[in-house]
């Protein structure tokens, strides 16, 4: 059996007394989109944080590649380098241009020389509609072309895995499709990919697995057609159900 690219097996995480994960369990194939779902606070964030290391779990472990990087030995910044991530917040520096923004990683933590990694910064931003922007501030670009920058940016270290942590909730709602455009692509190129997302009509369309977080426990896991067309428990049921009501679970 092909060994998954990201794999966490009972992990536990708390914050001051409080669990936020519960023993979680899951593993990302190569070339796949898992989703989490939940409500806010229910550990989205917290799981994705631990997986990229900016949290140091309580217990359990998580393997990149089948190899143990919460091991104290795993050389953490290596495992960084692996892991490209994208946050609700564009967190671009404001006094760099668009291509410096996209180019300061790979030159600075990979070693990358300038003219090849501005020749892949240009090729992605050309990829995702922005070639026209390398030379702007990011002041002067909108929220959907900013969150889209990041995510150029997460990708110009050519990551093994990338993290999307509800990356359209800081959006107005007519830039939040322009940026699940860029995910749309980027699942059809084979990339691994593990997103939040309280935009649930996009879950079930891209994803091939979907997670419920509850409480902090994988509550519910399965394809996306099972999760939201016939789920299991009763919890993620009534989840679905308010979720139906307000009218986001249409894709």
């Amino acid at each position: 059996m092909t060994e998954p690219v990201l794999r966490l097996e009972a992990v536990r995480k708390s914050f001051g007394g409080h669990l936020v994960l519960r023993d979680v369990e899951l593993a990302v194939p190569a070339h796949s989109v898992t989703a989490l779902i939940g409500a806010s606070g229910s550990g989205k964030s917290t799981l994705m944080r631990c997986a990229n290391l900016l949290e140091e779990i309580d217990d359990g472990a998580i393997f990149l590649d089948g190899e143990e990087i919460t091991d104290p030995r795993a050389d953490q910044d290596g495992v960084r380098r692996r892991i490209g991530v994208v946050f609700q917040a564009y967190n671009l520096f404001p006094h760099m241009t668009v291509l410096d923004n996209i180019t300061l990683a790979p030159r600075r933590v990979h070693g990358v020389g300038r003219v090849e990694a501005e020749d892949r910064a240009r090729e992605l931003l050309d990829r995702l509609g922005l070639a026209a922007k390398a030379g702007e501030y990011p002041d002067r670009l909108s929220g959907g072309q900013q969150q889209r920058v990041a995510i150029v940016r997460a990708l110009a270290t050519g990551p093994r895995l990338l993290l999307l942590d509800e990356i359209t909730a800081a959006l107005d709602p007519e830039l939040v499709g322009e940026v699940l455009a860029v995910v749309r692509d980027l699942k059809e190129q084979g990339m691994t990919m593990v997103l939040s997302t309280h935009e649930m009509g996009f879950a079930r369309e891209v994803a091939d697995q979907v997670c419920f977080l509850d409480n902090g426990a994988v509550l519910e896991q399965g394809p996306p057609e099972q999760v939201f067309g016939d789920p299991r428990q009763d919890r993620t049921r009534r989840f679905l159900s308010r979720i139906v009501a307000t009218g986001r679970l249409a894709p």
